[in-house]
């Protein structure tokens, strides 16, 4: 089961988004403010972060820098308001890996989750796992050595 934070305050969102990605089996966790979800982003092991921009305490602009300082690799959708292309440039260029403007179309949520899930090596299997040789790599049932 792929683990997902969502970093939002607005209740209805929430709701929303976690009753509909619970039932596609996805494990939802869930931080009303920045701070929180920074911490539980420092203490969980997420596969895909989903964040607002307008935070009550700490923007999620600097939350994504916070997250990208310790962690590199995981996925990170914004999923906001703010449309303007000056706002979407700032969220790619502070560490997201798409961006996501409100309101959306669910299914285009499922479709870009997925599509970050499965770049990331998150998703069916393909995550590459380093094994004994330092030059073999293992990806699923495929083993390949430098």
């Amino acid at each position: 089961m792929k683990k997902i934070i969502l970093i939002e305050d607005e209740s209805s969102v929430v709701s929303f988004i976690k009753k509909g990605l619970q039932e596609l089996d996805y494990e939802i966790s869930v931080a009303l403010d920045g701070r929180t979800g920074i911490k539980l982003v420092d203490d969980n092991d997420f596969d895909l972060i989903i964040l607002d921009i307008m935070l009550p305490d700490i923007n999620g602009l600097e939350v994504c820098k916070e997250i990208r300082k310790k962690n590199k690799i995981v996925p990170i959708l914004f999923l906001t308001a703010l449309d303007s292309s000056e706002n979407i440039v700032l969220g790619l260029e502070s560490g997201g890996d798409d961006y996501l403007v409100k309101p959306f179309k669910f299914i285009e949520l499922v479709a870009r989750i997925k599509s970050l899930l499965r770049r990331s090596g998150h998703n069916n299997g393909t995550e590459p796992n380093e094994i004994d040789d330092k030059n073999t790599y293992q990806f699923s049932d495929l083993t390949v050595t430098e």
